[in-house]
């Protein structure tokens, strides 16, 4: 299995310095700041790369699951939002809501919840942050 590899550039103090964040593919380039990071200000932060990393490979699990089973979806679609905020000793990733919506023909609604959790528990980013409280919302469109 290959080696991903991202970088990030980072200058000056925490509050007034800047930096940029860069997928090794070059797929992906953007800036982040601290009012992106804690506030609301333009740009990303490593907390919304976290979320759009987790939702692509719960998304990819939960349709490979799905497909081995005999049910190829038509569509997976998963967002993540993952909370950060201030904790005892600094700040930290405190929670991850998934939701997922799928649609695959033919497939009753208790039978996709339990793929769902399936691939919950499985998909490879789910167990890199099992530290964290993850929650799913999963349901057949």
């Amino acid at each position: 299995m290959p080696t991903r590899v991202s970088s990030a550039r980072w200058e000056g103090d925490l509050r007034s310095g800047s930096g940029t964040v860069a997928t090794g593919s070059g797929t992906f380039q953007g800036n982040y700041s601290f009012p992106s990071r804690f506030e609301s200000g333009e740009g990303t932060n490593p907390e919304e790369l976290v979320a759009a990393a987790h939702a692509a490979c719960y998304s990819m699990a939960l349709s490979n699951g799905l497909a081995k089973a005999g049910h190829t979806p038509t569509s997976v679609e998963t967002s993540a939002a993952v909370q950060f905020g201030a904790v005892e000793g600094g700040f930290a990733i405190t929670r991850i809501d998934l939701t997922t919506r799928g649609d695959v023909p033919g497939l009753e609604a208790a039978e996709f919840e339990k793929f769902a959790q399936e691939a919950k528990a499985g998909c490879p980013i789910s167990k890199a942050l099992a530290a964290v409280e993850i929650t799913l919302d999963a349901q057949l469109v």
